[in-house]
């Protein structure tokens, strides 16, 4: 169960922000009122939200998961895959320092970014993507090996992160993309599946038996109510031309 939350206010230059959507700039005061409703519903799961100020000099920095992985027992700064990103995890650091007495970090030359790591209980699937390299997962199954936890890697085929095409949603439903139909690591799991056409709703978040999916995609959000769960749905349009998905914008413990 969690019972915390760290977001981050997006920042001006949101707008100049890394993206591959081609679907136009953010707007960014529309923006500003869909991430306090994002907020707002990471607080009706029960969540304890730490809100961080907006930071111009990083664009991207509203999409805080990238930067850590906060775990039940220890807090892993992450090294994100790009050089504009790297910095974000000095503020991030200093954050999580109030919440764990145990901190690790990524090092050169490996890179993981907090999208491509999926817990499932005391598991933890690690997605090989352009952000998250051999080397940084090898170094994140070490530091999760050393507080007896387990990991694993999975190879992307397409898409931003590993949770761009995955979400787990307790009680052995995995949501997953096209691209994880049949793969084998997650033969195990009722597989809630995600049309092409709906793809970017795979990127969901399972929250104290709630789940949060954006708004738009029908089939999807069926899907999930009919495994069992309640859904509370919102726009993301802002983010998604950022190719920001639910899960990018907290960090969740």
């Amino acid at each position: 169960m969690f019972t915390n939350a760290i977001v981050r206010t997006p920042c001006k230059k949101m707008v100049k922000g890394i993206t591959t959507a081609n679907e136009g700039l953010p707007d960014y005061q529309t923006a500003l009122i869909q991430h306090k409703i994002y907020t707002d519903a990471l607080k009706s799961c029960g969540l304890e939200i730490t809100t961080l100020p907006p930071i111009d000099k990083y664009p991207d920095s509203t999409f805080v998961e990238d930067a850590a992985l906060l775990t039940p027992v220890c807090g892993i700064v992450m090294r994100p895959g790009v050089q504009s990103r790297r910095k974000e995890t000095q503020s991030i650091k200093r954050v999580i320092s109030d919440f764990y007495e145990d901190i690790e970090e990524i090092k050169v030359p490996g890179t993981v970014e907090g999208g491509d790591v999926m817990m499932v209980d005391s598991h933890y699937f690690i997605g090989l993507s352009d952000r998250t390299n051999q080397e940084g997962a090898e170094q994140l199954i070490n530091l999760l090996n050393k507080y007896g936890l387990t990991a694993s890697t999975i190879k992307l085929k397409k898409g931003l992160h590993l949770k761009s095409e995955a979400a787990y949603l307790g009680h052995n439903n995995l949501v997953v993309s096209i691209q994880f139909y049949e793969e084998p690591d997650f033969k195990k799991f009722n597989l809630l599946k995600i049309t092409e056409k709906e793809r970017y709703a795979a990127n969901c978040v399972w929250i104290n038996n709630r789940v949060l999916v954006p708004k738009g995609y029908p089939e999807s959000k069926e899907t999930i109510v009919n495994a069992g769960y309640e859904v509370i749905e919102f726009d993301m349009s802002e983010f998604k031309k950022l190719d920001g998905g639910i899960s990018c914008l907290s960090l969740r413990f």
